[in-house]
């Protein structure tokens, strides 16, 4: 029996029987065959606007506008673009709580990992403190995220670094500072740009296995930096590659390593580590792991306080800045001749700490269960990184490590941020003197612990058992990046992305059906073996839109289908092949290129003596088709809306059937 359409409306649409056609093949009449119906007309201005509206306003950001009075609008867009109007009603004591306690515990985390993360980045210590203290504030008004604690990162820290060393080479001067503050004020404007154009899903090109590959060659490279401060090595390498590092740490192996840092660095490794593993262990410790660093710098400053370390060899932190964040906006370079290195860094960087910041919510807004807009988060960073280039920041983002710990300690809100930003601003008022004994080694062993959760194994694993291409891309990032430089593993995570998406989209899948016994259901004979192919028909199905990058691809590939399957049927003693049915279900486009490959397949069938039929074009399809007159050249009577349909039309008798 034939599929049938219940739904009324559709019934209509349809239209009427294909019967005559059946009749005068079989001499029976068969059961009912609907056509295949073609959608609406519409103007050029409604297409236009529909396909701009789905683009960038698939969650219909301007409905909730409507009906609303002059007062009620201005109301709704300060809540759209500051989130902690609307929630901020709804705060209480008990909210609070929780967000003290999560704020307090990520203060405690990210402190000493910002005097660590400010060296990736060769700047000094407080300029991280700034950036912990300012960007937490804006993101607590705009941003959406409930979860993610905001500050520096490793990651975008050595990309900062080392993107900015390469266009001025003495981190030490204050045009390399100039620089800094110019690469995160163009970091926010992109992202703010992104945001604003409600061009967010640029970031998803970037696929999940090249950010895997990325972040683990990024934890590698910057683990392998802090083999400096680890072994006390005073002569290193500005390069960030493998063989580079490796080749200085040997180098100065015989002379250059100082036993009592390596004894200090060693033993809080080993104690950080530790607590990772307790907390992993049970989640009800996740404190320990947060205060873990902020112990092993005060154990280990007091240490070195009381010994005397540092006369011994042992290289300490010895200033950081006291005082709230100093202004800025004269320091950004607005013309010269590091306008455009600016410019450059700041799109790089402002990219991948997107790219890491909506990833961190969206993951935490998936665990509790809420919206996250894409599009204000993306606003809030732009904002957050244009303020705190004003006042000496670096490009801020969210932290793994920190909004894991913000959320295991119950957070509520983004108040914790606040809480966090406040604890950060008394440390810089009153006891960022304390850090001068401060040792490099436990600085390192902190970077080093909290890099080592970028390293996703498993991660890895699953790619290799799922999609080879995806491997090959992880591998790919995480070998450029530490054989090479952090901008080119980037660069061959973004390619390799790229030609994931071309390889798919200009080399399609076509399958060949067959029919599954007892049924009208054809299936790919691949994936059932058993699925029987029909005499005298050859069934594909096309899995992709048609277009000028797949057309002939398709073309050549059916026919290649048709030549073997008739060399196979008559060396089978089968009859030979007089129909050709492609299924079309999957193919939601078709473009110029794509009428033409179908015109040329006709010809090519025709000159075989093998008709060619159609089964279930959707609905752009199906218009184009008749745009084209394509559907005149084939014949209305060969577009079929369901593969059955056109077995039991033009299929041996009873085929079509259950």
């Amino acid at each position: 029996m034939s599929q049938r359409v219940g739904d009324e409306s559709v019934k209509k649409a349809m239209g009427e029987i294909r019967s005559g056609t059946s009749s005068r093949r079989h001499g029976d009449t068969l059961p009912h065959i609907h056509k295949v119906g073609s959608p609406p007309k519409q103007t050029l201005f409604k297409e236009i606007k529909d396909s701009v509206a789905e683009t960038f306003f698939p969650d219909k950001p301007l409905n909730k506008f409507k009906d609303q009075s002059f007062f009620g609008i201005i109301v709704l867009a300060l809540q759209s673009l500051f989130p902690i109007l609307e929630w901020g009603r709804h705060y209480n004591l008990k909210k609070f709580r929780g967000d003290l306690i999560s704020g307090l515990t990520i203060a405690s985390l990210c402190i000493p990992q910002d005097i660590a993360y400010a060296k990736l980045a060769h700047l000094d210590p407080q300029y991280a403190l700034y950036t912990s203290f300012v960007a937490p504030l804006v993101y607590a008004f705009m941003g959406s995220s409930r979860d993610i604690a905001i500050g520096p990162v490793a990651v975008v820290s050595l990309l900062l670094g080392t993107t900015l060393s390469d266009e001025i080479s003495n981190f030490k001067s204050h045009e390399y500072l100039r620089l800094a503050f110019t690469a995160t004020f163009f970091a926010g404007v992109t992202q703010m740009a992104l945001g604003v154009l409600r061009l967010g899903f640029l970031i998803d090109f970037l696929s999940h296995a090249a950010i895997v590959g990325f972040m683990a060659g990024a934890a590698i490279t910057i683990a392998l930096q802090q083999l400096k401060g680890f072994l006390g090595i005073k002569d290193f390498t500005t390069n960030t590659d493998i063989v580079s590092v490796m080749r200085s740490v040997f180098k100065a192996a015989h002379h250059g390593w100082n036993w009592e840092t390596i004894v200090i660095g060693l033993a809080f490794l080993i104690f950080l580590l530790v607590t990772k593993y307790i907390a992993k262990r049970n989640k009800k410790l996740f404190w320990v792991a947060a205060i873990s660093p902020m112990i092993s710098v005060v154990v280990s400053t007091f240490f070195v306080y009381i010994t005397r370390a540092d006369k011994k060899g042992v290289a300490i932190v010895r200033h950081v800045k006291k005082g709230v964040n100093p202004l800025s906006a004269s320091e950004i370079f607005f013309s010269g001749k590091y306008l455009g290195a600016g410019i450059r860094v700041g799109v790089i960087s402002g990219m991948v700490a997107l790219t890491e910041g909506v990833a961190i919510g969206r993951t935490f807004a998936a665990m509790k269960d809420y919206a996250l807009d894409g599009n204000k988060e993306m606003i809030a960073m732009g904002a957050m990184n244009m303020v705190g280039s004003l006042t000496s920041c670096y490009v801020a983002t969210g932290s793994f490590s920190r909004s894991a710990v913000n959320h295991m300690a119950g957070c509520k809100t983004a108040v914790s941020n606040i809480v966090m930003s406040i604890v950060v601003l008394l440390t810089l008022l009153l006891i960022t003197p304390l850090f001068k004994y401060t040792p490099n080694a436990v600085l390192a062993s902190i970077i080093i612990a909290a890099v080592l959760s970028l390293i996703n194994i498993e991660a890895m694993i699953l790619l290799w058992k799922i999609d080879k291409f995806d491997f090959v891309a992880c591998m790919g990032a995480l070998f450029g990046v530490i054989f090479k430089s952090v901008e080119i593993g980037l660069l061959i995570a973004v390619a390799i992305s790229f030609a994931k998406i071309l390889v798919q989209v200009t080399r399609p899948r076509v399958a060949v059906l067959g029919k599954l016994s007892g049924t009208t259901v054809y299936r790919n004979v691949q994936q059932y073996p058993k699925a029987a192919q029909i005499n005298g028909m050859l069934i594909v199905r096309v899995d992709s839109a048609i277009y000028f990058s797949n057309s002939n691809y398709i073309k050549e590939r059916i026919l290649r289908w048709l030549s073997e399957e008739e060399v196979q049927r008559t060396a089978s003693g089968l009859s030979g092949i007089e129909y050709l049915i492609v299924e079309m279900s999957p193919v939601t486009d078709i473009d110029t290129s794509g009428i033409h490959a179908f015109e040329e397949l006709y010809k090519s069938l025709q000159k075989r003596k093998i008709q060619l039929i159609l089964a279930n074009p959707g609905p752009i399809v199906i218009e184009k088709l008749h745009a084209s007159k394509l559907t005149d050249v084939i014949g209305e009577d060969k577009i079929f809306l369901t593969v059955a349909d056109a077995v039991s039309t033009f299929g041996p008798k009873g085929e079509g059937e259950v």
